[in-house]
């Protein structure tokens, strides 16, 4: 999946259980968020509890949660940027697409770069890599073109773009109309 992402999606089913992908993408989860623990715990600087300030046994009770809540937030999140994709998926691909069972598959399958997203100062990195797994997963599962499967995977983050710069240039014409 990782090295070779057109053959593993061209040859994944398009429908079927839910489980085996959710399964996959909870333990992708879990385990990010037991090595992001564990840097948190050793107190490795730009760790996830000097984020948040905890510290002592303050962050070794914020490990055990969120090893208890990343399942279930992580499989509440897998569904729902499934379902925000398809009815991207429904909007830009049109009627030839392969069905939700095909997007939640990439959405979960993607999850892998988490695996490696929690690196400090470079995990970002996958995190682009995740918008290629994506970009790839839609164009192979939906039989769609590039520039298409590309649009569904980048329109959210132009949307959020843009909503932030209207936000921020409202701010700014109240705050210079005030003064």
């Amino acid at each position: 999946m990782v090295l070779q992402p057109s053959a593993f999606f061209a040859r994944l089913p398009r429908q079927g259980s839910f489980l085996n992908p959710l399964v996959f993408a909870l333990i992708c989860t879990e385990m990010s968020v037991l090595l992001v623990g564990f840097l948190g715990l050793i107190d490795v600087p730009g760790g996830f509890n000097s984020l948040i300030g905890a510290r002592g046994d303050q962050g070794f009770l914020e490990f055990l949660g969120g090893l208890v809540i990343a399942p279930i937030a992580g499989a509440v999140g897998i569904f729902l940027t499934a379902l925000v994709t398809h009815v991207l998926v429904v909007l830009v691909v049109g009627p030839g697409h392969a069905g939700f069972g095909a997007t939640f598959r990439i959405i979960s399958y993607s999850s892998v770069t988490s695996l490696a997203s929690w690196i400090p100062l470079i995990g970002w990195i996958f995190s682009l890599y995740r918008l290629y797994l994506g970009t790839v997963g839609i164009r192979e599962m939906h039989a769609t073109t590039t520039g298409r499967a590309l649009l569904v995977v980048l329109l959210p983050a132009i949307l959020v773009l843009i909503l932030v710069v209207v936000v921020v240039g409202a701010s700014a014409a109240l705050f210079f109309r005030a003064a």
